[in-house]
């Protein structure tokens, strides 16, 4: 039987989910190989708007502001940003197994910075490749399917999985012909996804395309439901579907783009986090967006947390959320999915 979650549980299950966001991001400036104690890491970020007495090391100070604070801002950006692009494609395509990488973005920036690093370019030009590159995927997608006679939204999936499959195939050949010392280790790196070299610098340039992307989806959170009816009862709305299509498309992949760019290909995100809410928070998209949201910083700072402090050699944060979305992903299988 389907229990309807009431404005009071939502709440609550809200305010809970971002106390454990807090706890999660504030602890972060505490784990590390380099140990700082919590009182003197808030004593340092405080002491960057207050008039604190200095009574630490350089060295911390290093550590908590250059270091730790980009790479737990990035990994709160990319989660929630993975996580809402992901959310947002499973409601504009109607299927719970989307991901935000189902239109070529991820691949296309995997290509964009691959051949970068083949050419030699600087790690702010293999970010600006990614980038664009990711774009290029998707509007690639986009106008194929425009193209195609068949006007539904499986022109547009097709679309994706092959000019996916294109840049995946360049990105191949690319490993093919790289320098087997310096260059192909570098690509084979940057494609396991990670945040160990994460500066303030990336930071700035990412956050700019996802504040574009996110901020209209949070907006139009409510019409993704509309999404998940048929044309005819969408039309019967007043509401003009293929226009919502592209402004999701739009937005979904410039966050999935600016993220790719700056931490490589992290998967399973995007797909597992909105599971995740599901289960916790019902169906309903205007719930969804901002829970997802929240919920993918929180996991992805989680993991990336683990994956800095659980080996003596730094594990890529691509490899763990697999370890841990494929297991969760074969047990909804098992089960049939979520209820609400």
């Amino acid at each position: 039987m389907r229990t309807i979650q009431t404005s009071k549980q939502y709440k609550t299950k809200f305010l809970i989910l971002i106390l454990a966001f807090a706890v999660i991001f504030l602890s972060s400036f505490f784990i590390g190989r380099y140990k700082v104690d919590p009182i003197t890491a808030i004593k340092i970020m405080l002491s960057q708007v207050l008039p604190i007495q200095k009574t630490w090391s350089s060295a911390s100070q290093s550590v908590v502001l250059n270091i730790r604070l980009p790479r737990i801002l990035a990994a709160s950006l990319i989660g929630a940003s993975l996580s809402v692009a992901g959310v947002a494609f499973q409601g504009m395509f109607r299927n719970p197994m989307v991901s935000p990488d189902l239109l070529g973005a991820s691949t296309g920036a995997g290509f964009g910075a691959a051949l970068a690093i083949l050419l030699g370019a600087t790690y702010f030009t293999t970010t600006l490749f990614s980038f664009i590159f990711g774009l290029l995927a998707v509007f690639l997608a986009y106008f194929i399917s425009k193209a195609s006679k068949i006007r539904t939204t499986l022109s547009l999936v097709l679309a994706g999985i092959v000019v996916g499959s294109l840049f995946q195939s360049g990105t191949s050949f690319i490993k093919l012909i790289a320098d087997t010392e310096s260059q192909l280790p570098a690509i084979t790196y940057w494609l396991m996804g990670s945040l160990t070299s994460i500066k303030s610098r990336d930071v700035q340039f990412a956050i700019i395309p996802i504040i574009v992307g996110l901020v209209p989806i949070i907006l139009l959170r409510w019409r993704i439901n509309i999404l998940t009816v048929s044309e005819a009862e969408a039309k019967s709305m007043g509401i003009q579907t293929s226009r919502l299509r592209f402004v999701v498309i739009v937005c979904a992949t410039l966050i999935t783009s600016a993220s790719v760019s700056i931490s490589g290909m992290i998967g399973w995100v995007g797909l597992v986090i909105p599971h995740f809410c599901r289960l916790i928070f019902g169906q309903n998209y205007k719930n969804l967006v901002p829970t997802s949201a929240i919920m993918g910083a929180a996991y992805l700072t989680l993991v990336d947390n683990i994956a800095r402090t659980l080996t003596s050699a730094e594990i890529p944060i691509g490899i763990l959320t697999a370890f841990v979305g494929a297991p969760f992903f074969i047990l909804l299988i098992v089960k049939g999915g979520a209820k609400d």
